[in-house]
C-alpha cells in the first residue's frame, strides 16, 4: 500500500517552470492555427496615439505560424530583451558580492532583530513602500531587490515567499490601482478623453481597500508560516537555499567601516535607479550599468583582489541564469500571437461577448475580458491602445462611464501579471529568488481570487455612483 502511495505522489509532480512556458509557448503556435486571422484598422489619433477603429474590423486570411520556427523566435526573444537580462545577470553579480561582504547580512540581522516580534507592521511598511513606488513605475525595476527581501524574510523566520511577495504584492497595488500610472492610467485617459489624472479619488480609496486586504492576507500567511514552517510550498527548497546560511543572527559582528561604506553604496545605487526611472528617463541599459558598477566597488571596498572580484561577479550571474532563461523564454509568446494575427481576433470576440452581460456586470466582465487579453498583451501600453478604442465606444452604448471602463482596464491588465508566468515582473523576481512557478502558485491563487473579488466589488460601486472624469 505505502509503494503504492509513493507511486501516486510521484504521478502529480509539477513540471519544470521552463516546461510549463514551453508548453504555453506551443499552446500559442497551435491557437494560430486554430484561431481566424483579425485585424482592426489603426490610425493615429488627435493626440498622435496610435489606436484601431472599433467599427472596422475584418477577417483575413489566417497567417499560422511554423511549429519548426519555435527555437528562432526564442533566440529572437533574448535578442529583443537583451537589455532586461542584462540587468537581471548583473544584478545577480552585485548582490552576490555584497553577501560575500557580509555588510548586508550584518544590517538585515538587526533588523530582523529589531523587528522580530513585530511582522504585523513590518510587511505592512515593506508592502506600502513598493506600492506608493510603483503607482508611476512598473514592478519589474525591482527585480534586483528580490535577494535582499528573501534574506531578510529568512532571517525572521519566514519563508522566500513572504519575501518575494513583499515586493509583488507591495508593486501589484500601486501600479494595478492605476493612481497615477502613465503606461496605464493617462494613456487610456487621452483615447477616452478625459481630463489627465481625473478619478484619482476613488482609484486612491481602491489602492487602499486592496493594500488593506492584501495585508491581511500576507500577515496571515507569514505568521501561519512562523508558527509552523513545514506548512510552506517552499519548505524543502528553503532549508537548501544558501540564503539561508547567511541568515543566522547571531553570526554577524558590529558593523565597521567598510561595511558601511558598502550599504551606503548599495543605497545610493538603489537611490539612484529608482531616480532616474522616474526622473530621468532611465531605461534598463543604465540600470545594468549601476549594477555592474556597483558590484566592482563594492569588492574593492570588501578588500577582495581582482581575481576574487571577477570570480564572485560571475557566481552571481550564473546564479541569475535561470530567471532571465525564463524571461527570455516567455517573451517569445507575444510575438507568436503577433505574426499569426490572432490578437485582433481575440479582443474582438470578447468584446461582443460583454454586450450580451447584465448592465451592473458589464464592468465586471470587462475587467475579466482585460484580464484574457493580458495574457496575450503583456505591455500595459500596448493594451491600452488596443481595448480602448472598443471599450470607451462600448461603454458609451451600455451608459458606463468612460472612468469606469479604465478602472476596469487598470485591475484587468495589472494583478494578473502575478500569475502570469509570461509576465516579466513575477518571473524575473521569483526566479532571482530561486522560487519554481508552481510553488509560487500555490502560495498565489488565493490572493488572486481575493484580488478579482475586491475589483469586481468596486468596479460595481463605481457603476452604481457613476463614477466621473473628476
Amino acid at each position: 500500500m505505502e509503494k503504492g502511495k509513493e507511486k501516486a505522489k510521484k504521478q502529480f509532480k509539477m513540471p519544470h517552470t521552463f516546461v510549463i512556458i514551453f508548453v504555453i509557448i506551443v499552446s500559442a503556435v497551435v491557437l494560430t492555427w486554430i484561431i481566424p486571422g483579425g485585424e482592426y484598422a489603426r490610425y493615429a489619433n488627435e493626440k498622435g496615439i496610435k489606436v484601431i477603429d472599433p467599427t472596422k474590423f475584418n477577417y483575413i486570411k489566417n497567417t499560422p505560424v511554423n511549429p519548426l520556427m519555435i527555437p528562432m523566435y526564442i533566440v529572437e526573444a533574448f535578442i529583443k530583451n537583451i537589455d532586461l537580462l542584462l540587468v537581471i545577470l548583473f544584478s545577480g553579480g552585485a548582490f552576490h558580492m555584497l553577501t560575500k561582504s557580509e555588510a548586508l547580512q550584518t544590517v538585515i540581522a538587526k533588523l530582523a532583530k529589531k523587528f522580530s516580534n513585530h511582522i504585523g507592521v513590518f510587511i505592512p511598511i515593506l508592502t506600502l513602500v513598493f506600492g506608493l513606488i510603483c503607482t508611476t513605475q512598473g514592478v519589474n525595476m525591482f527585480i534586483a531587490f528580490a535577494p535582499v527581501m528573501v534574506m531578510m524574510s529568512l532571517a525572521l523566520g519566514l519563508d522566500s515567499l513572504c519575501g518575494v511577495a513583499i515586493i509583488l504584492l507591495g508593486g501589484a497595488i500601486g501600479f494595478s490601482t492605476g493612481t497615477l500610472n502613465v503606461s496605464t492610467t493617462i494613456i487610456s485617459q487621452k483615447i477616452a478623453d478625459l481630463p489627465l489624472y481625473s478619478g484619482i479619488g476613488y482609484r486612491s480609496i481602491c489602492f487602499v481597500v486592496y493594500f488593506i486586504a492584501t495585508n491581511i492576507y500576507l500577515v496571515r500567511y507569514a505568521k501561519k508560516v512562523r508558527k509552523n514552517p513545514e506548512l510552506s510550498p517552499m519548505y524543502d527548497l528553503d532549508l537548501k537555499n544558501e540564503l539561508k546560511e547567511t541568515t543566522n543572527l547571531e553570526n554577524f559582528g558590529d558593523m565597521d567601516g567598510r561595511k558601511w561604506a558598502i550599504i551606503l553604496c548599495l543605497v545610493a545605487a538603489l537611490g539612484a535607479i529608482v531616480y532616474g526611472c522616474i526622473l530621468l528617463g532611465w531605461s534598463l541599459k543604465e540600470q545594468s550599468c549601476i549594477f555592474l558598477t556597483l558590484g566592482i566597488v563594492v569588492g574593492i571596498i570588501a578588500g577582495f583582489d581582482a581575481n576574487t572580484i571577477c570570480k564572485e561577479f560571475l557566481n552571481g550571474c550564473k546564479i541569475m541564469l535561470g530567471a532571465a532563461f525564463i524571461i527570455g523564454l516567455a517573451r517569445s509568446i507575444g510575438s507568436i500571437m503577433a505574426d499569426g494575427q490572432i490578437i485582433d481576433t481575440v479582443v474582438h470576440s470578447l468584446a461582443k461577448v460583454l454586450n450580451l452581460i447584465p448592465f451592473y456586470l458589464q464592468g465586471v466582465g470587462m475587467l475579466i475580458a482585460n484580464t484574457i487579453i493580458n495574457v496575450f498583451i503583456t505591455s500595459g501600453s500596448g493594451q491600452a491602445s488596443v481595448v480602448m478604442p472598443i471599450m470607451i465606444p462600448l461603454a458609451d452604448l451600455i451608459g458606463m462611464t468612460r472612468q469606469t471602463t479604465i478602472l476596469a482596464f487598470n485591475f484587468g491588465d495589472g494583478f494578473c501579471n502575478y500569475i502570469l508566468p509570461t509576465s516579466t515582473a513575477l518571473m524575473g523576481i521569483i526566479g532571482a529568488a530561486n522560487i519554481p512557478y508552481d510553488r509560487w502558485m500555490k502560495f498565489m491563487w488565493k490572493c488572486f481570487v481575493l484580488w478579482l473579488v475586491v475589483g469586481s466589488v468596486m468596479i460595481i460601486i463605481a457603476q452604481i455612483i457613476k463614477l466621473g472624469p473628476m
